[in-house]
């Protein structure tokens, strides 16, 4: 089917007919400003070929102008049988007719059902597919009933093109065999895998856990009562072999026995004990003994040896002491003969000092007097230099004194711009009058404006005052004022008054640098290190004297190197005087030293013995003899005592032992009494609750609960993988069922982007995603213009495979295009070329300028030309 034109009357705007025609096949562009009726058009074939003559739905309704009227459509298409032309009118007088070369071939309920036919007989038809409302450039979008008609028409579609649609796997069937599939493991899991609470699955699973968690916990409980059954009896042998007569009274026996021992062995100890401190104290006595007759012996041959040695230290020191007189003599000759040295020495160097100053008064006259002068001339200089250094900090230099002219252009400036927008006077006289007219600096001079900047009086001559007051003009005086101000205190700050001033200033200050700079190059030529150096050099010139009995320099050099020979050979005498000296008074010190030291030794060792009193040797020996026997007899009686002792530590720890085994026997028997109570008690309880036949019936049940998990299990297991394996078909299947969509956008995908692709959504049979660079991008998150451009070439190639179908349609897009930007709008053009060539496609367009480039047929919705001739 292709359209070759439509007619309007009564639709919204158009109250008199309209149309559209020469529809041609290819492109066909309805160009025309916003509210011309592009949008009601579009509408208008909807209504025609969608809604009933007998309709007065909301979008029915919507077509009515808003003076009312019965809205009428008529459009001519062309089909293979040839033209016919489809009229329907809503409200007043509702009817439908088609007409074949102006013969009525159907009308009302059969015009209707004709229509239906041409459309294919969908209650959508290809509106949802390839009509583009105005504010729908998305693939989704509509009312919910819009959707679904799309959907079926999408869905239509792909199985009459498709070729296994219908087959197990990959149709309607697979869906439900998938469906069954699902809902069966629905009743058993979760989507996530989980079994679902309140299913079998869980159940059973439930009842394997509660009935595990009994049987463990019986089986607890009868490992406890065989626990208990045993340990009672334990504990019965226990209490009864420590509870008898013959173990009790051995018990007895052997703790008092050991205790018996242990206190013989303790008093035979204290025995041992008392023996060992009478021999320890013999021993101690016998050493004091043998220790003050050794210490006798030692103090007498001490006290001899020290005064054998005093006698010869004595001798010693007295020869020390005769040495060192004898060298101090010497010494004293030595220090004489040095003075006598010294003095002539002296008198030896004044002598040649005298001489260098006479030749040096006659060497030196020229050269202090050329010092004298550059010394005189470079103190000039440097007079010269500070007072020009301080002359050149007074005034401006050349940076304020150019702000300060800067400063004065802008004052000018500003009273030229306040003078200027002021009133002005200016004097012209008659002859004979000049100087006729006075103002307040003088007489007005002919033909010089003077501007009145406030109110001013002017003296006429011979007739009397004139008073003027100009106008406000405060804020050039204002400007004057501030420009002033900053003059004024640039000028302050450079210690002038006026500009002159300190032009004049900075000039001194100019000439002031160039003097201090000149007597700075003088003094740098006279005194390059500066005054001190030369005056230093003055100074090492000696001055004339008026020594006129100035010795010889020659005989003076002489008489001082002699003098100089003799006062090395007194020094080196009185050094080698002085070094003997220091030897003998070395010698002289240490015997003496020596000498009080042996005198110290001899008086403590005379002190030692007095210490000792009368005692002789023959008295100390016989006491060590005495205590060395007593120390003898001591250790035979402790050694004969210790041989016959018990050993203590066994005979304790056999009386530890057994006090610990009547402890434990004690503390045992008081255990096992409450022991075997509690015991009896447990049993007794266990016993009555028959816990091993509970256990018995609770492992059964499990066993049998176990079972029934495990079938369960399996039947999830093999739901789990039918659904794998049924999902893995389907999806098979679902990339042969979009292999006809896919085939036709590729094409067009590759005019804006090579190599991409989009993936389809199994339920909306629509793109879902743009595949690019290998990046997978939904649709939903791409820009406006991309989603118009993937929805415009995805209608596209539903269109061309409706074609194939054998389901012409044109291809009707109402402002399709508005996000796209210039360089992608070129391309999607190609594309609508590309697939105008064997079906027809109406774009409608507010976008003059930038749907020029699409060419096509350029339609104009008009009059009717039947009613602008009646008109």
């Amino acid at each position: 089917m292709k359209i070759r034109s439509i007619t309007l009357n009564n639709v919204r705007r158009f109250i008199d007919p309209a149309e559209v025609t020469g529809i041609s096949d290819g492109i066909n562009v309805l160009c025309e400003p916003n509210e011309r009726g592009k949008s009601t058009l579009f509408d208008a074939i909807q209504a025609l070929f969608f809604k009933p003559y007998g309709s007065r739905d909301k979008d029915v309704s919507a077509l009515r102008p808003h003076a009312g009227g019965a809205p009428e459509v008529t459009v001519e298409v062309e089909t293979e049988a040839g033209r016919f032309t489809l009229s329907k009118r809503w409200f007043q007088k509702p009817q439908a007719t088609v007409h074949r070369d102006a013969t009525l071939i159907a009308q009302a309920d059969e015009a209707e059902a004709w229509i239906a036919q041409l459309m294919g007989g969908d209650a959508g038809g290809p509106s949802g597919l390839i009509w583009v409302r105005q504010g729908m450039t998305a693939l989704t979008g509509g009312s919910n009933k819009e959707e679904k008609l799309a959907l079926e028409a999408r869905r239509d579609l792909m199985t009459s093109v498709g070729a296994e649609v219908e087959a197990m796997t990959g149709g309607r069937r697979m869906d439900k065999a998938l469906a069954r599939c699902r809902e069966e493991l629905g009743q058993y899991a979760t989507s996530t895998g989980r079994p679902r609470s309140g299913g079998p699955w869980k159940e059973a699973q439930d009842r394997v856990a509660v009935l595990t968690e009994r049987r463990d916990a019986l089986a607890a409980t009868v490992q406890e009562l065989q626990q208990a059954l045993a340990e009672r009896h334990r504990s019965r042998r226990a209490l009864r072999d420590l509870e008898a007569a013959d173990a009790v009274e051995d018990r007895r026996a052997r703790l008092e026995a050991a205790r018996e021992a242990h206190a013989a062995a303790a008093r035979h100890a204290e025995e041992v004990e008392t023996l060992a401190r009478a021999a320890e104290l013999a021993r101690v006595n016998a050493e004091s003994a043998a220790a003050r007759l050794d210490n006798l012996r030692s103090l007498q041959s001490e006290e001899k040896a020290a005064q054998r040695e005093v006698q010869e230290a004595t001798g010693a020191a007295e020869t020390a002491r005769d040495r060192l007189a004898q060298q101090r003599g010497a010494m004293a000759a030595v220090e004489a003969d040095l003075q006598a040295a010294s003095a002539a020495l002296k008198a030896a160097q004044e002598q040649h000092r005298r001489g260098l100053r006479a030749r040096a008064a006659q060497d030196g006259a020229e050269r202090r007097a050329a010092l004298e002068t550059r010394i005189a001339q470079a103190e000039t200089a440097r007079s010269q230099m500070e007072a020009a250094e301080a002359a050149a900090r007074l005034g401006p230099d050349s940076a304020a004194l150019q702000r300060i002219e800067t400063l004065v252009a802008e004052e000018a400036a500003s009273r030229a711009a306040r003078d200027a927008s002021a009133t002005q006077v200016t004097a012209h006289y008659a002859p004979g009058s000049a100087a006729a007219i006075a103002g307040p600096d003088g007489p007005l001079t002919e033909g010089t404006p003077l501007p009145l900047r406030q109110t001013t009086r002017l003296e006429i001559a011979g007739i009397g005052r004139l008073e003027i007051h100009p106008g406000a003009g405060g804020q050039n005086s204002q400007a004057v004022e501030a420009a002033r101000a900053k003059l004024r205190n640039a000028l302050e700050a450079a210690g002038a008054e006026t500009l002159a001033a300190a032009r004049d200033a900075a000039a001194s200050r100019t000439a002031a640098q160039r003097r201090h700079g000149e007597a700075k190059a003088v003094l740098d030529s006279l005194a390059p290190d500066g005054i001190g150096p030369l005056r230093a050099a003055l100074a090492e010139i000696p001055a004339p004297d008026g020594d006129s009995d100035a010795p010889d320099l020659t005989a003076a050099e002489t008489a001082l190197q002699n003098a100089q020979e003799t006062q090395d050979a007194c020094n080196s005498a009185r050094t080698k005087a002085a070094e003997q000296l220091a030897e003998r008074r070395t010698e002289a010190a240490r015997a003496e030293t020596l000498l009080t030291s042996l005198q110290d030794r001899l008086t403590r060792a005379e002190a030692q013995r007095a210490k000792l009193g009368d005692l002789s040797e023959a008295t100390l020996q016989a006491q060590v003899e005495s205590t060395a026997a007593a120390h003898a007899e001591a250790q035979a009686a402790h050694a004969e005592k210790a041989e016959a002792a018990p050993d203590l530590a066994s005979l304790k720890a056999a009386l530890d032992r057994a006090t610990s085994v009547e402890t434990q026997a004690r503390d045992e028997i008081a255990h096992l009494r409450p022991l075997l109570a509690r015991l009896n008690e447990r049993i007794s309880r266990a016993s009555g609750d028959a816990v091993e036949e509970r256990l018995a019936e609770t492992t059964q049940a499990l066993q049998a609960a176990e079972a029934n998990l495990a079938r369960i299990a399996h039947e999830v297991a093999v739901l789990i993988r039918l659904e794998a394996s049924l999902q893995t078909a389907r999806n098979e299947a679902r990339d042969r069922y979009f292999a006809p969509i896919v085939t036709e956008l590729k094409p067009l995908l590759h005019l804006l982007w090579p190599d991409a692709e989009l993936t389809w959504g199994e339920e909306s049979l629509l793109p879902h995603a743009l595949v690019r660079d290998g990046r997978e991008e939904p649709i939903d998150i791409l820009s406006g213009g991309t989603q118009e451009q993937v929805a415009l070439m995805v209608r596209l190639a539903f269109a061309k495979m409706l074609a194939r179908a054998g389901r012409l349609a044109p291809v009707i897009l109402d402002d399709a295009l508005v996000f796209t930007d210039d360089d992608r709008i070129e391309r999607m053009f190609d594309a609508l070329h590309r697939q105008a060539s064997d079906i027809q496609i109406i774009v409608l367009t507010c976008r003059q300028r930038a749907f020029r480039a699409l060419g096509g047929q350029a339609l104009r919705l008009q009059p009717c030309a039947a009613a602008s001739g009646a008109a």
